[in-house]
């Protein structure tokens, strides 16, 4: 009989609520067991079977909790995950790992030294564009890719007063959407030799950063990670070009708005993206063609599938917490390369 992991969740806010509970409890090897919420009401209204308790120590403490999946404000990851592992837990994450590097290397030797399975929660890795592009990649329909610029782009003209647009160390668009950015083109390119990056705060009223405009540098490729807050008009999420053709696609992956609909991800209609790609090749060198690129449906639920996988089979972890690290370290570079309007080398 295959063990079923038990799962404590810290946390019923937005990213609980939405990018994790919907996955655990559709997974066949894990039960979402306890919530650590000061809304009891709020998590029954969705799971009124769950037991709701009112501290993450309460989670740590249960022995028959397997699995710990962290989805809290950014700057509590690093204390919960630290006393989750002490407490002999296997533990998730929510992106950005931790505020700084230092602290994320600390988890990662912690988890390591105990034998613990600890993943960040890069979920992007398993949106249909990402994957979709991947494909691509695999294909070398493109050729040596020379050119690589991906966006996240969105119309959010008003500041809100919440603790991602507050000003403090981990808040805004560089930690949040950066982390995504500068983790794809991690594994499409693998780490870069230095950075350079524009990071801003242009919205009236703005205390945190909505807008950066960052180059990883490597030998032979060119790649652009830009992100705002005040973009009225759609641009692309990828441009990419290579010495046999070019490849642009419109449209964010359909999960998170589904998701935030209240959908469950089920079905085989689940993360499919309408909107396919353009690539357009030139066979005979001269003449360019443009066609569709079928889009690769997207999972989350992947993510969770693999984790479960890692802590009872010992399968590969989808997302280590030493990638992790190495995304954290690069937003560090970010920061010193915006303070000192100068390329800092990694």
């Amino acid at each position: 009989m295959t063990k079923i992991l038990k799962v404590g969740l810290v946390g019923y806010g937005f990213a609980g609520k939405t990018f994790h509970a919907p996955f655990i409890v559709n997974n066949a090897n894990m039960e979402l067991a306890k919530v650590a919420s000061s809304d009891a009401q709020k998590v029954h209204a969705d799971y009124p079977d769950v037991q709701v308790v009112a501290t993450p120590e309460e989670i740590f403490a249960d022995p028959s909790i397997d699995l710990v999946v962290i989805p809290t404000p950014n700057d509590t990851h690093f204390p919960l995950a630290q006393m989750a592992l002490a407490a002999g837990k296997h533990v998730v994450v929510d992106k950005p790992f931790t505020l700084t590097s230092a602290d994320a290397f600390s988890l990662a030797k912690q988890a390591d030294d105990a034998g613990l399975v600890l993943s960040v929660y890069h979920n992007r890795r398993f949106d249909s564009g990402y994957l979709t592009l991947k494909s691509l990649f695999e294909s070398k329909k493109l050729g040596d890719i020379k050119y690589f610029e991906i966006h996240f782009d969105r119309y959010r003209p008003q500041p809100q007063k919440r603790w991602r647009e507050a000003a403090a160390l981990g808040s805004g668009i560089w930690y949040d959407l950066g982390s995504h950015l500068i983790d794809q083109a991690l594994q499409f390119f693998g780490k870069p030799d230095a950075i350079t990056a524009d990071l801003g705060m242009i919205r009236p009223g703005a205390e945190a950063v909505d807008y950066f405009h960052a180059q990883l540098h490597y030998p032979d490729v060119k790649v652009i990670l830009h992100a705002t807050t005040v973009a009225a008009a759609e641009s692309p999420v990828y441009i990419v070009h290579g010495m046999n053709g070019s490849y642009v696609k419109y449209g964010l992956d359909p999960q998170e708005n589904a998701l935030k609909a209240g959908e469950m991800p089920v079905g085989i209609n689940w993360g499919h993206d309408s909107r396919d790609g353009k690539v357009t090749l030139s066979p005979d060198g001269v003449e360019l063609i443009t066609d569709t690129y079928p889009n690769k449906a997207g999972h989350y639920g992947r993510y969770y599938a693999e984790v479960a996988e890692a802590v009872l089979n010992n399968g590969p972890n989808p997302v280590t917490a030493s990638e992790g690290a190495e995304v954290i370290r690069i937003i560090e570079a970010g920061m010193e390369s915006h303070k000192t309007k100068r390329t800092v080398a990694l």
